[in-house]
């Protein structure tokens, strides 16, 4: 297919002891399901979970066994990480059974989900969206994947 500019390059994660590569399309978080951070920012203990979203450009370009570099990002003076459990879906769906919702992940990693506090919290205060504090470029460094099949 021809575009009228460049298309970005497909980002990716590696996948432990294989050639083959896992596409990232786009990540979605999970934001207060951790009882311990949710006390540490003074939020409601009883309030479901939710969830946002980083794009794919987030993922920190990394080779298999290397480790990406991560540098202070612009227009913040709060950086701050969260360690997170990255579930790599295979393929979508609708209204899945949760009895067959395993059958759709791929497999498993370790990720960061890097964050622009002061942006995220102004951001919060005005009932604004999160994404300059959470979805900015290399906001997502991923470990490689270890299919779900090697557990």
């Amino acid at each position: 297919m021809d575009y009228v500019v460049a298309a970005p390059p497909q980002p990716s994660l590696p996948v432990a002891g294989a050639q083959a590569r896992f596409p990232v399309r786009r990540i979605y978080c999970v934001g207060r399901n951790y009882l311990a951070h949710i006390r540490e920012f003074g939020n409601d203990e009883k309030a479901l979970p939710f969830f946002f979203a980083k794009a794919a450009h987030a993922v920190v370009p990394v080779a298999e066994g290397s480790v990406g570099e991560i540098h202070y990002p612009p227009a913040t003076s709060d950086y701050h990480w969260e360690t997170e459990m990255v579930v790599a879906i295979a393929r979508g769906g609708h209204r899945i059974p949760a009895a067959g919702a395993l059958n759709h992940v791929y497999g498993y990693g370790v990720g960061l989900d890097m964050t622009r506090r002061d942006l995220q919290n102004a951001a919060k205060k005005e009932g604004k969206p999160w994404d300059m504090g959470k979805g900015f470029d290399r906001s997502a460094p991923i470990g490689d994947l270890v299919p779900a099949s090697a557990f």
